[in-house]
């Protein structure tokens, strides 16, 4: 029975878009674009808007839990390309969690007088170990608990506009202090991890009601709505904040833009939201990722460790367990620079694939091919001018990215011809 309504739908995009990505990266765009950072998290809301098209034709015609695993799926058939992106987007997840836990620790360090690098790390570890308690614990409390988090937090970023709002130097806005025109595109790609999250709105297709109408809707809805909190929450914190001062608290610089409205009490509001609205972020992305583990184990394209019959009571037992692990080993080993990177990088590369998927079934979806192609465009020379960056400013982030697709080839290279294919041979042996 479909249960969940346009509001509904809408907020799931939202939850899942401002989630730790706003918290986590808004300093990382004004150390690149300077006084046009809403401008880059504009540019990052195009590509996300012309994405949105494709999954929102995606979705109509194929309803299912499997999201964007099902998309690629049906575009491009069970091949090495499909196979190495199941494994591609479960890491993906796994940044995200990454991103979210060092932000958390960021904010959370501004609660003590003495910081050193063993607390940053404790609460890493914290911000992940507790919500994975949480899953195993109870899967439904994940569900219940991410609305009421979705209002507060959207709320808070409301009132951090509002109330800055009469704050605002322009000056500091004007084209004398722009980045470089490639700067600003760059700001907006490392940036764009703070976008994902609307395609969680497709792993929910089979619940929403009247979908012909309302996933394109809340497709659409809850980009626009959030490209709008972002652009806004951008203009107030350089329009706030002299950049030096930003800069210096870079990794916590929303909390610092709410000071001269709110003084220390909205220092103290904005990072207690960051810790809340990072804490649900990975609460929620530990379930989706370990369902996800799940589903895609269970067609014997992921190992069949990520399942276990525990699965059946709603939690996801050995999911939660290696995403938790490998979380902890990303979060702790990497800068949130490197990370931030890394995330946006596999996403525009999985948001790549989805467009192009939607162009091979433009005639299926009834979706317009130009639109198509200009997303799949878009997307492409996104991840490029990001990759082509980080070349010369940050190898290390450029290295472990190639390392994830190298894996992720390999893996299916090895696993689907050796294993999954064997064991598909014995189960149709024993059925026959």
């Amino acid at each position: 029975m479909r249960s969940i309504g346009l509001l509904g739908a809408i907020s799931i995009g939202i939850g899942g878009m401002v989630g730790g990505g706003i918290f986590a990266v808004l300093g990382e765009a004004v150390s690149l674009a300077h006084g046009a950072t809403a401008v880059a998290f504009a540019i990052a809301g195009l590509v996300a808007i012309l994405t949105a098209y494709s999954y929102a034709k995606l979705s109509v015609r194929y309803q299912s839990e499997g999201g964007t695993v099902t998309f690629i799926d049906k575009a491009f058939g069970d091949n090495i390309l499909s196979g190495s992106v199941n494994l591609m987007l479960w890491l993906s997840y796994l940044v995200t969690i990454s991103l979210y836990a060092t932000a958390f620790a960021s904010y959370g360090e501004t609660f003590f007088s003495h910081q050193s690098i063993w607390l940053h790390h404790g609460l890493i570890v914290f911000a992940i170990i507790l919500p994975a308690i949480i899953n195993l614990i109870s899967a439904s409390f994940v569900g219940k608990s991410e609305t009421v988090i979705v209002v507060i937090k959207v709320s808070l970023l409301i009132l951090v506009i509002v109330a800055g709002a009469s704050y605002v130097d322009t000056e500091r806005m004007t084209p004398a202090h722009w980045g470089s025109s490639f700067s600003i595109i760059v700001a907006g790609m490392i940036i764009f991890v703070a976008y994902e999250g609307f395609e969680l709105i497709a792993n929910a297709a089979e619940d929403i009601k009247d979908p012909a109408k309302n996933l394109p809707r809340a497709f659409y809805a809850s980009v626009i709505i959030v490209i709008a909190l972002y652009v806004l929450i951008s203009v107030i914190t350089v329009g706030n904040v002299p950049e030096a001062e930003l800069m210096k608290a870079k990794d916590y610089a929303l909390a610092i833009a709410a000071k001269p409205s709110l003084g220390h009490m909205g220092f103290v509001l904005v990072a207690s939201a960051a810790l809340l609205s990072t804490f649900s972020a990975i609460n929620a992305t530990i379930y989706g990722n370990a369902r996800l583990g799940y589903i895609v184990a269970k067609d014997g394209k992921l190992p069949r460790a990520l399942m276990d019959e525990s699965r059946r009571s709603g939690v996801p037992f050995n999911g939660i367990l290696y995403t938790t692990l490998f979380s902890l080993i990303l979060a702790n080993s990497i800068d949130l620079t490197e990370i931030a990177i890394i995330g946006s990088a596999g996403f525009l590369l999985i948001f790549f694939i989805v467009n192009v998927s939607a162009y091979r079934l433009k005639e299926e979806i009834q979706a317009n091919k130009y639109i198509l192609i200009l997303s799949s465009l878009l997307a492409f020379l996104a991840l490029s001018t990001l990759l082509f960056h980080t070349y010369s400013s940050n190898p290390k982030a450029l290295i472990i990215f190639m390392g994830f697709l190298i894996i992720s080839t390999l893996f299916e290279l090895i696993y689907g011809r050796y294993v999954r294919g064997q064991f598909f041979n014995r189960e149709y042996k024993t059925k026959h």
